[in-house]
């Protein structure tokens, strides 16, 4: 998913690890929108995957985009991306 997006958003992703999420895919664009590609499934205390987001266990695969503002800048760029469905946004 990292390369699709990369590819449709003119962004390059870094690959990361961390102890809690594992290894995942990063991308900050020039007005500082961070784009975070991740596995569901991250590593737990007791050896054990568990899920990042235990609402939707059928999803393998996160999108998670953290906007500076309130605006919808990536609609017309992430609609076009067949798969992809929107769970949820955490803006008040």
């Amino acid at each position: 998913m990292a390369s699709l997006l990369a590819d449709r958003l003119d962004v390059t992703f870094t690959e990361r690890e961390s102890d809690y999420l594992g290894v995942y895919f990063r991308a900050t664009l020039a007005d500082t929108t961070r784009v975070q590609v991740q596995p569901n499934a991250i590593p737990g205390d007791d050896g054990e995957n568990d899920l990042y987001d235990d609402e939707h266990p059928d999803v393998s695969v996160l999108l998670l985009i953290t906007l500076p503002t309130a605006a919808e800048p990536l609609n017309d760029e992430l609609s076009a991306v067949g798969g992809l469905t929107r769970l949820r946004s955490t803006r008040s």
